[in-house]
């Protein structure tokens, strides 16, 4: 039972240690004044992202608040993977103004398969200056891209937003969710991006640009 009890400490300690660093940031999230950010004239020209399987009942109102962007519609494209459906995501996708692929491979699943095909297929029509990868169930505020792109002009190849909740009083679960969120962009990419540091990319709502993509040789992340 000792010994059991000793690496039980050991795992215990070597987990603090990893995760050690997540203090520091804690304290500049704290006591760092976020950076103020000025949005030039729009000119870059961007791809929406959207990996959705049967999405439905949401990614219209995802479509319809990409296209009420406080940014020129002519430089803002909303493209929708619809991987591997049996719903009518795909008709109500082009329905709302996106440009739709259907993909159906159930040996390689998953959104960063997902992201990849569609990239794939972008790249071969038209050039972007920047992506942004969403999910079905977002809705944005009508100033994000404006304001994501307002970063992206500071030299930021990769940039994430903030995000919220629809429904954080519904459950302990969305609950949990909104807190998570709260604390990433205060206290992990908000400390992260006072300190000089890359941010930290999950699920939904980073942009990238077309020349980081072009570094890593196309998508390659699944």
């Amino acid at each position: 039972m000792r010994t059991v009890e000793t690496i039980n400490a050991i795992i215990m300690a070597l987990f603090f240690l990893c995760y050690s660093y997540q203090f520091v940031y804690l304290a500049i999230g704290l006591f760092a004044k976020p950076k103020k950010t000025e949005a030039a004239a729009p000119r870059h020209r961007i791809a929406v992202l959207i990996a959705a399987r049967n999405e439905e009942a949401v990614i219209g109102q995802l479509l319809d608040s990409v296209r009420a962007q406080n940014y020129p519609p002519e430089l803002l494209d909303a493209y929708v993977v619809a991987d591997n459906c049996t719903d009518a995501t795909a008709v109500i996708a082009r329905a709302h103004g996106a440009e739709v692929f259907a993909r159906q491979d159930t040996c390689h699943v998953g959104k960063g398969y997902a992201l990849q095909f569609l990239l794939d297929r972008i790249r071969e029509r038209r050039h972007y200056d920047a992506y942004l990868v969403l999910d079905a169930d977002n809705i944005l505020d009508p100033n994000f891209v404006r304001e994501i792109m307002a970063v992206h002009d500071q030299g930021y190849g990769v940039v994430t937003c903030y995000r919220n909740s629809k429904n954080y009083g519904d459950n302990w679960i969305s609950a949990g969710y909104a807190l998570w969120f709260l604390r990433e962009a205060q206290y992990l990419n908000g400390a992260r991006m006072a300190a000089g540091a890359s941010c930290a990319v999950s699920g939904t709502g980073f942009l990238f640009s077309d020349e980081v993509l072009r570094q890593c040789g196309g998508w390659h992340f699944f």
